[in-house]
């Protein structure tokens, strides 16, 4: 699958872009000043999104991967 496809899904279940992840992240402290926080590691990522929104591991990824950058 590729990223894209990724996002595409995860907009379609959850109806949330990345930029939505993004803002809900930053309210958790995960993300300060518009970057990823040092101290966070994926796993508190990924858990949380799976949890809160029952994405797969993999959907997660593809979210941790937009908050370090990745846009395609």
């Amino acid at each position: 699958m590729s990223f894209q496809a990724y996002i595409d899904n995860i907009k379609a279940k959850t109806g949330k872009t990345p930029e939505d992840f993004k803002s809900l992240a930053t309210e958790k402290g995960f993300i300060i000043d518009g970057k990823l926080n040092p101290k966070v590691k994926a796993t508190e990522v990924t858990n949380w999104l799976t949890e809160d929104f029952e994405l797969g591991h993999g959907h997660a990824m593809a979210i941790y991967a937009t908050f370090k950058g990745k846009k395609e």
